[in-house]
């Protein structure tokens, strides 16, 4: 069924007795008699996955890799600006009723989006959720501990079971379960954070100055890898389509790319400004140590819960999300049980790394190089919708045959393929990390550059190319015929 952009709908229970059930929908079109909801309960639902431990952790970076503290805030409000891009991926949710994972047939075509989606969609979340669930089981055993409680392996094990349960729990459930949870938890993590936040800027030595204040390339060099440490997070957000399209086809596209950005924004600007503010008076190198060394003790407590408790919230969307990817690279099952079967790997692959081998390092250590890759991919994301002026068909997109739309070159659209692969490819020898350092960025003096080059390059790449190659996005092409 096609959505009938004229239609609004007030929210549906989904039961009789006002329970949520385990949501029906997987990667289909939703009707329009099952749309609901408005725009601006997007904000609460992406802020309850932001207010994280994370963002005092990538604060307190920035102090230790020499900023000064109001540069070290500056980062921060120009890095969370890039939430803009995940308010404009959730633009084509309410007029397609699809999820991004099917979204994306329109920039990669049909063949070439079930690659896209396997690496960037199911892979990489799956190697997110195992990390999230490790620090959030680590977490748990110094809760654990603070009560006086014996860490052995099987607390350990029972600890990781009920955080990875949770998650998949509210993920299988879905939508329902999600958009009434999530509200609830913003404002409980708000107030929690808001309170340890409070003590935090109290001990914080606000006239604090670097031993050693960086200088010339000294300090673009922290500034630049600061930016593309905070920008990092708001750039991995290319699900927000997911959330939003259950919202009526004719809501306001501005509401909801606002309410989304802001929603993942503003919890960001202030709890990476409270980790930067927490480092001028506490030994951060051990973050977990050094927040609750700022907090009086019977604030610990919960404040680790709230911890556990977001990053439940944040693994819930990557689960779910996870689960619409296997459906959308083909796998033939349902929402639910792709979302299970995802989790039993997550779970898996985080307690090999808690009992036999710190697996999750290694590629901890390769996803802090994920920029190279997420900037190109939500640039041609931005690129595409502005081309399309936001104007998706959501059955169109669903369409998986020769004849669709979204078929291009034998399956494959060029123009995204060669965009994202291009600028990842100039990104990576822009790029200056732990792990690597890329020969542009070296011969800077070690400026990283891979973000700006890889958003600029894709963009201006995929504008180009699908021009030349396709000439307007969205119409049938001569290519695609000569392919059946």
């Amino acid at each position: 069924m096609t959505p009938t952009p004229s239609t609004r709908h007030p929210v549906q229970p989904q039961t009789a007795a006002h329970q949520p059930r385990v949501e029906a929908h997987g990667i289909d079109v939703i009707p329009a008699d099952e749309r609901h909801g408005r725009a601006r309960d997007l904000f609460l639902l992406w802020c309850a996955p932001n207010i994280n431990y994370l963002a005092f952790v990538v604060g307190a970076a920035l102090i230790l890799m020499g900023l000064e503290l109001w540069q070290a805030v500056a980062v921060s409000v120009v890095g969370n600006l890039f939430a803009v891009v995940t308010g404009i991926v959730a633009i084509p949710g309410p007029v397609s009723g699809t999820p991004s994972q099917v979204t994306t047939r329109a920039m990669y075509g049909v063949r070439g989006n079930r690659v896209a989606i396997a690496v960037n969609g199911w892979f990489v979340s799956v190697c997110y959720i195992a990390i999230n669930w490790a620090a959030a089981a680590a977490v748990g055993y110094t809760l654990l501990q603070h009560f006086g409680l014996a860490v052995n392996i099987p607390v350990k094990l029972g600890v990781t079971a009920v955080i990875a349960t949770a998650t998949v729990t509210v993920a299988i459930f879905g939508q329902g379960m999600i958009s009434r949870l999530y509200p609830l938890l913003s404002l409980v993590l708000a107030v929690v954070f808001a309170v340890a936040a409070g003590f935090v800027v109290s001990h914080a030595d606000l006239d604090f100055t670097q031993p050693a204040p960086l200088h010339g390339f000294d300090l673009w060099i922290a500034v630049f890898g600061g930016l593309t440490l905070v920008a990092a997070s708001p750039l991995s957000y290319t699900i927000s389509s997911d959330f939003a399209r259950y919202l009526p086809a004719d809501t306001s596209p501005v509401s909801v790319a606002t309410a989304t950005a802001l929603g993942s924004a503003v919890p960001g600007v202030v709890l990476v400004a409270v980790g930067a503010l927490a480092a001028t008076t506490a030994d951060m190198s051990d973050p977990q140590r050094g927040i609750t060394a700022l907090i009086p003790s019977w604030l610990v407590p919960v404040f680790l819960t709230a911890v556990i408790v977001s990053t439940v919230c944040n693994n819930a969307l990557t689960s779910y999300s996870a689960g619409l990817a296997l459906q959308s690279v083909g796998v033939h099952t349902s929402r639910a049980r792709a979302v299970a079967a995802t989790g039993v790997i997550g779970a898996l692959l985080t307690l090999y790394a808690l009992f036999v081998s710190d697996f999750l390092g290694a590629v901890s250590s390769a996803l802090s190089m994920l920029v190279v890759l997420v900037g190109p991919i939500m640039a041609v994301y931005v690129t595409d919708i502005l081309i399309r002026r936001g104007r998706y068909d959501g059955v169109a997109l669903s369409d998986e045959s020769h004849r669709s739309d979204f078929w291009y070159t034998g399956g494959v659209n060029v123009a995204g393929a060669v965009s994202v692969l291009a600028a990842a490819g100039l990104a990576l020898l822009a790029s200056h990390t732990v792990e690597f350092r890329g020969p542009i960025a070296t011969a800077l003096g070690g400026i990283d550059l891979s973000l700006p080059v890889g958003v600029i390059v894709a963009a201006g790449l995929y504008l180009l190319l699908s021009h030349l190659v396709y000439g307007l996005p969205g119409h049938r092409t001569t290519t695609k015929e000569t392919d059946r």
